[in-house]
């Protein structure tokens, strides 16, 4: 029980880590950045569409930073 109450979110923290997601500006991709932001990782997304907007929002009210990447990974 002892080791239960030591358990910390912090084990769980990205501070000071960058996340790559590909198709990070739309859906599920989306929502893995805006996941990973929040656990305190800077981004960078590799994606097809230039549409960036909501997405850099999202990221950016958390405090961390992103970086867009425009590919096509197929």
């Amino acid at each position: 029980m002892q080791q239960l109450e030591q358990f910390s979110m912090n084990f769980f923290s990205l501070e000071g880590k960058t996340a790559i997601v590909t198709g990070g500006n739309t859906g599920l991709g989306q929502a893995y950045v805006a996941a990973l932001a929040k656990a305190g990782a800077d981004l960078f997304v590799v994606t097809y569409d230039r549409t960036w907007d909501e997405t850099r929002e999202l990221v950016e009210k958390q405090g961390r930073k992103i970086y867009f990447f425009q590919a096509d990974l197929t």
